[in-house]
């Protein structure tokens, strides 16, 4: 798929368009980019951690199904082993989605990131609030009790501007297509579209985290490039 039929697909998708679904299964062993029941393995795998498991959310704050997926991450997160280590990565499918990208990153800058980020889903979608704009996310930040100057520093920050180029290339590294989409250990993607709807998702990264485990111990950790 070329960069531009993907970010086709990444603005319908936010749109509220469905992609072409598969039944969930057990993982299987496949060749780099052929699509599974349920998770594709990626054609380029990017570097993990070389101890840890690693599950990378890629989102983006205005697509309805990683609102829908948020709300169930919450209780997930607290049954994951002590070998896996999760994180976020915002989507930036189009030139559009780079302000509420930088939200995110301006949210981890000033250490609100984790109380706020679902509540910028509501905002967003709910509130229908133009966050993707600094003084409607600055004043936004206030209502929910930050300190809107830290937050407008940091939304123009160096550090900021750095992670927000980084996403665009992380949305191309990791062939993201559809949004949520979860990567496993940096091979496995599973999505809203793999699994036939956001509950399938969170079932199918506990199946890819066994396979990365089975996977890890076959080969060796030391066999994974390391961060």
């Amino acid at each position: 798929m070329t960069r531009s039929h993907r970010r086709r697909t990444l603005a319908a998708l936010a749109a509220g368009a469905t992609l072409p679904a598969w039944l969930v299964g057990a993982p299987a062993r496949a060749q780099p980019g052929a699509t599974q029941e349920g998770y594709r393995l990626l054609a380029s795998p990017q570097p993990a951690p070389a101890l840890r498991i690693e599950v990378l959310e890629f989102f983006y704050f205005g697509c309805p199904f990683c609102r829908e997926l948020d709300s169930r991450l919450a209780s997930w997160l607290k049954t994951l082993p002590d070998d896996v280590v999760f994180d976020r990565r915002p989507v930036i499918g189009r030139d559009s989605w780079a302000p509420l990208a930088r939200l995110h990153y301006a949210l981890l800058a000033t250490g609100q990131s984790a109380r706020l980020h679902g509540r910028v889903y509501d905002a967003v979608q709910a509130e229908r609030l133009p966050l993707g704009e600094l003084d409607a996310a600055a004043a936004w930040f206030e209502r929910e009790g930050g300190e809107p100057a830290r937050l407008r520093a940091a939304w123009q920050s160096a550090e900021v501007d750095a992670r927000v180029k980084q996403a665009r290339v992380d949305t191309d590294a990791y062939d993201i297509q559809a949004t949520p989409s979860l990567v496993v250990d940096g091979r496995w993607l599973t999505s809203s579209g793999l699994t036939r709807g956001v509950p399938g998702v969170l079932p199918m990264a506990d199946r890819l985290i066994d396979l990365a485990r089975t996977e890890r111990a076959r080969a060796g950790a030391t066999m994974r490039p390391a961060r």
